[in-house]
């Protein structure tokens, strides 16, 4: 059976500026909060870092070449503020904005287009000392930063996103420590969470006033939410699907906050919750960016806030990626059609889909049929979404290359795209999925079975 998409549909691939770039202190950068929260004792696996991670900013023509010979479309990438603005503030660093608009000539000129993520985690570590994302002040600074971004770049980049993942930086950055800057503070995690919404609808803000032809939005992670009772309408489905999903969207699509979680929004946020923030917040979007992987199934567990604790479901046949996620498409047409109902149906892209695996490169070839396999399935899941009327309009393959997976090192390999970290110049090479995602974009569909 082949699978066809929309007429126009946009194929692409991401990366993010920790993962892939390195030059951590190269050509005036100042050093962000993963710069230093790497360094610190038994915060990454294997101890790595990435000072390096796959040299980017060294081999970005190389990068987007290959990008162009396998055929995708579209490129989403992320700024690093701090190699904007080294203190995160004041003054400007005109080698790091030389650094990507030389990229986005580049990819322009190969008919590639730009999708720019303005901040995919990477705090400028003198804003993370100064309270980062507790304090609103970071709010403000993010919106001069994508200001002095848009100068420059905004007669050329007609696609932006404004924040990646703001559950992720709440959950993983500021309850589970497992994130830079590493705390522990689930009392004062929805501060970050006002705070890094108010940063979004100020950049907003920004964009339309620099550059009004523009389309920008937003990148959630999201995920569809069961029981492991297979109780739909549990405490804990309720509670968790509130704060990994409605917390997200509900402020920018319904100019309010979630009503299972309104009274700990406002008890975290007293003093810094102001009447015009949701104003602001519920700035109008072009699209919402959608990163999903797999699907949450939650207990019930007794915490005043987090009245949940996920867990992996036991059932025959249960596929497991090596991040020890469930592989469950079934999921990604549940979330699409549950964001189409409770949104007006807004325009979305995928910015962020794909799989991790164990695998390794033999005779200088690297086959992931397992990697195809996945795509095949989610793609399937994602085309059956859009035929019941969601109105998604492209897809960005996560990721274009093997990078620095966060707290997991360089061990979990998302990427198309191998890269052999004991030779000298990190040589990439693309694996089977590459060839296989560039037939696709060729074709516009793929085969079913």
């Amino acid at each position: 059976m082949e699978i066809i998409f929309p007429k126009n549909f946009l194929w692409g691939t991401a990366t993010s500026a920790y993962q892939i770039e390195g030059a951590f202190d190269q050509d005036g950068k100042g050093f962000s909060n993963w710069d230093i929260f790497t360094k610190k004792k038994n915060k990454i696996k294997n101890f790595d870092n990435g000072d390096i991670a796959c040299d980017h900013y060294n081999k970005w023509e190389e990068d987007i070449e290959l990008i162009s010979k396998l055929n995708i479309k579209s490129y989403r990438f992320s700024i690093s503020w701090s190699r904007i603005l080294p203190l995160g503030k004041g003054l400007i660093n005109s080698k790091g904005l030389d650094f990507y608009e030389k990229l986005v000539d580049k990819l322009l000129k190969l008919d590639i287009i730009p999708f720019i993520t303005l901040y995919h985690w990477d705090l400028p570590f003198e804003l993370e000392k100064d309270g980062g994302w507790y304090s609103r002040q970071t709010s403000h600074l993010f919106a001069d930063y994508t200001e002095i971004v848009l100068n420059r770049l905004g007669n050329k980049v007609k696609n932006w996103i404004t924040i990646n993942e703001p559950w992720i930086v709440m959950m993983a950055g500021h309850v589970l420590g497992a994130h830079a800057p590493g705390n522990f503070r689930p009392y004062s995690s929805l501060k970050v969470a006002h705070n890094l919404l108010l940063a979004h609808g100020l950049a907003v803000q920004r964009i339309r006033k620099i550059s009004p032809e523009s389309k920008v939005g937003i990148t959630n992670a999201l995920t569809p939410v069961y029981s492991n009772t297979l109780d739909k309408e549990s405490k804990s489905v309720s509670r968790a699907n509130a704060l990994m999903n409605k917390l997200w969207l509900d402020p920018i699509y319904h100019s309010k906050y979630p009503d299972e979680i309104l009274d700990s929004v406002i008890s975290q946020n007293r003093k810094n919750l102001f009447p015009e923030d949701l104003k602001i917040i519920s700035e109008k979007t072009d699209f919402l960016g959608v990163n999903h992987y797999s699907r949450m199934v939650v207990k019930n567990f007794l915490l005043p806030l987090y009245s949940f604790f996920p867990v992996i479901p036991k059932y025959e046949g249960i596929k497991l990626t090596s991040m020890g996620w469930e592989i469950y498409p079934n999921g990604f047409y549940d979330l699409l059609i549950w964001i189409k109902n409770s949104y007006q149906n807004p325009p979305i892209y995928i910015t962020e889909n794909g799989v991790s695996l164990k695998e390794s490169l033999v005779n200088g070839k690297l086959d992931d049929p397992e990697r195809i396999d996945y795509l095949k399935e989610y793609l399937f899941n994602l085309k059956k979404a859009i035929a019941k009327g969601v109105d998604v309009r492209g897809y960005f393959l996560w990721s274009f290359m093997d990078n620095f997976e966060w707290q997991e090192g360089f061990e979990k390999t998302f990427g198309i795209v191998h890269i052999d970290r004991t030779s000298p110049d990190l040589k990439r090479t693309p694996k089977e999925s590459a060839y296989w995602y560039s037939k696709l974009i060729k074709y516009n569909s793929f085969q079913y079975n």
